[in-house]
């Protein structure tokens, strides 16, 4: 035991007073691979860049990753094995099946969930003050989606989605919308998580002649049932949420992605008229052009971004403890980062509402 407490000292000392380690669970293999890969790539470059520059009172931020393959079980052993590596935080975790995993794990270790790339509401409610949100939830995407639909007239609304907690949740979330307005959906059907076994959900749906099918899946599931939808004589509109993973979407799909919509929670990649656009474009190509530019890598760049705004607070206020960056974080009050409003508080850990829409145009690009 000594020998082992011995072993562990300079770790926890490097921890309280050199780099900071973050700790990241995320498909980097696999059905899903695209979500980890270009969210880590995105976080990565900004703290890079960060580091070349001193980091934060010259403190240097590592992310430390694992892949889980999109998988509950792998994400649990990947999040037991960081805790006990001592990381100072969880960072970036891809889903909600896989965050859910995670929960109780480092509720009870009191470790912090930073920048989760998931709007589930299990999450936010009940408020646990180990998690920092980012970006909007599933129930603001998709109170987006329904409005929009309506709007445009088309109220027979189907819901192709993932038959776990995410895809449950997107359902939930479009369901809740269409009620407030005296609709329901007219069909839904669903996928396992991890496949692109589609037939059957698109013969179910396709036979309710729906206006639109919102798709609450990853990006491999709903290219699948697009192609297969329309094969089959759909001819209607496809809406997924961002999680889907867009330009992973877009490069599935190629041409027959013309016309599908994704509601987004970050700004465009592609618009330089925002200063947070026009700073990650930037930093891309300070980095050498390595990462591309896309919803996912923007989210993780702006996810590194807000938290090392949380450090900064942190850092100049004091020592840096879990509990001090959860108070320094929790006093960034309402500000706008990069052109990007955030607002955290004691009570309220939901940094963004920020919502808005986009449309693959079948020449890979995307615009809103």
């Amino acid at each position: 035991m000594g020998a082992l407490a011995l072993g562990a000292a300079p770790w926890v000392r490097a921890q309280s007073e050199g780099r900071i380690v973050l700790g990241q669970s995320a498909p980097f293999s696999g059905p899903a691979a695209q979500l980890g890969i270009q969210f880590h790539q995105g976080a990565k470059l900004f703290f890079d860049q960060l580091n070349a520059q001193g980091g934060v009172n010259k403190r240097l931020i590592e992310i430390r990753t694992l892949d889980d393959g999109y998988e509950p079980d792998r994400c649990a052993e990947n999040t037991r094995k960081l805790i006990a590596d001592d990381v100072f935080a969880l960072f970036g975790y891809i889903g909600t099946p896989t965050s859910l995993a995670a929960l109780p794990l480092f509720t009870q270790a009191k470790v912090l969930f930073f920048a989760p790339f998931t709007g589930a509401e299990a999450l936010r409610q009940p408020f646990n003050r180990l998690i920092f949100h980012v970006r909007a939830s599933y129930f603001d995407e998709t109170a987006l989606i329904v409005r929009q639909l309506t709007n445009l007239g088309l109220k027979k609304i189907a819901v192709f989605y993932q038959n776990d907690a995410y895809g449950k949740t997107g359902l939930d979330g479009v369901t809740r919308a269409l009620s407030a307005q005296k609709l329901a959906p007219v069909a839904t059907a669903t996928v396992e998580r991890n496949s692109t076994d589609v037939a059957a959900a698109v013969q179910k749906i396709n036979a309710a002649s729906p206006d639109a099918v919102v798709q609450i899946t990853a990006y491999g599931a709903a290219a699948a049932y697009v192609r297969a939808a329309r094969k089959a004589g759909f001819g209607g509109t496809f809406y997924n949420v961002s999680f889907v993973g867009t330009q992973a979407l877009a490069d599935e799909l190629g041409k027959d992605g013309a016309g599908v919509v994704v509601s987004q929670v970050v700004p465009s990649p592609y618009q330089p008229s925002r200063p947070i656009t026009r700073e990650f474009l930037d930093a891309i190509k300070k980095g050498g052009d390595k990462v591309q530019a896309n919803y996912s890598s923007m989210e993780g760049y702006l996810a590194a971004r807000v938290f090392a705004e949380g450090l900064r607070q942190t850092l100049a206020a004091g020592k840096l403890t879990r509990e001090n960056f959860i108070a320094g974080t929790e006093s960034l009050g309402t500000q706008v980062i990069a052109g990007f409003p955030v607002s955290f508080s004691a009570t309220d850990h939901a940094a963004s509402k920020f919502v808005e829409m986009s449309m693959l145009t079948g020449d890979g690009r995307v615009r809103t």
